[in-house]
């Protein structure tokens, strides 16, 4: 059965760019590992060239793996790895914190804008064991990705298992990550692989049970279920999910299993500790304030990050 909607809500990349931030929810902190997912755009060429600036400066992560995925648009991801890489629509960028790293993304080509910007981000989760490895950053053409398609379905395998596909994507848990595109009136059955398992619409529509659910809707399903869904109209999706690794506490962008761990990040960064990309390293974000709030309920990290 349906377990949950999510409906997204508004936050703030920049002055001049709204995200919508479906992950972490109230009720609903994680799915499978998946503990942050923001939705970019579409924003329109035009309105991206009138922004004064929409760069995401370089900042930290820990704990987590990012991953960056378009539909339209290029982002220029630079980290302490030395990392540089144009990310473009339908690609994979999995970036590993592990210990620590922090990286930027920028817009300082024209050409990078072309077309608009729209961009889904997770963040995933790392088992206990792995929250300390070193980091690492990976990019995945589409072409390496598998892809499936039948009759009013076309669907490509971001990492992990489903539906009898299999990515080569280097994940460190069980898990599934999936964009799917549906004619109207096609069917979908979700993945049974996995424990845990979130659909997320980024345009169109489907009808699951009788109700119908839109663009900024998440639906997470309870375990061992197989619902019927259809698409009310041509619809693309987001399917994720995979085996749950426990609590997780977020703050910034910092993700742990240790409460104290993050503490000792937000320390290394406020001191300067972290290193900063190599071509990228004349400014960063500098730690928010950290005022008193609720257990596990921390400022709004960067979107896109």
């Amino acid at each position: 059965m349906l377990e949950l909607v999510i409906d997204a809500r508004i936050a703030a990349l920049s002055p001049e760019m709204d995200v919508r931030r479906i992950l972490p929810f109230r009720k609903k902190r994680m799915v499978g590992p998946f503990i942050f997912m923001d939705h970019a755009g579409p924003i329109e060429e035009a309105v991206l060239r009138e922004a004064n600036d929409i760069d995401v400066l370089p900042h930290p992560h820990i704990g987590l793996s990012t991953v960056s995925y378009l539909f339209g648009g290029q982002v220029m991801h630079r980290d302490s790895l030395g990392v540089e890489q144009i990310i473009r629509p339908g690609e994979v960028n999995w970036m590993t914190a592990g210990r620590g790293i922090s990286h930027s993304e920028r817009f300082e080509d024209p050409g990078i804008l072309k077309g608009g910007l729209e961009m889904i981000q997770t963040w995933v989760a790392l088992p206990e064991k792995y929250e300390e490895t070193n980091p690492s950053f990976r990019n995945y053409k589409p072409e390496e990705l598998p892809v499936f398609t039948d009759k009013g379905i076309w669907m490509r395998l971001i990492a992990g298992n489903a539906y009898g596909l299999k990515s080569d994507v280097n994940t460190h848990s069980p898990l599934f990550y999936l964009h799917v595109k549906l004619d109207k009136g096609t069917p979908l059955a979700l993945p049974m692989e996995h424990s845990e398992r979130g659909l997320y619409v980024v345009k169109g529509s489907v009808e699951v049970a009788g109700h119908r659910y839109g663009p900024g809707q998440m639906m997470v399903f309870t375990k061992g279920v197989d619902p019927l869904i259809v698409a009310q109209e041509a619809t693309t999706l987001m399917l994720l999910g995979g085996e749950p690794l426990g609590e997780r506490f977020i703050w910034w962008n910092f993700v742990h299993s240790n409460r104290d761990r993050i503490e000792q990040a937000k320390e290394d960064w406020k001191r300067g500790r972290f290193e900063l990309p190599p071509t990228d390293n004349e400014e960063f974000i500098p730690l928010p304030e950290d005022r008193t709030r609720p257990a596990g309920s921390p400022p709004p990290p960067p979107a896109l990050s």
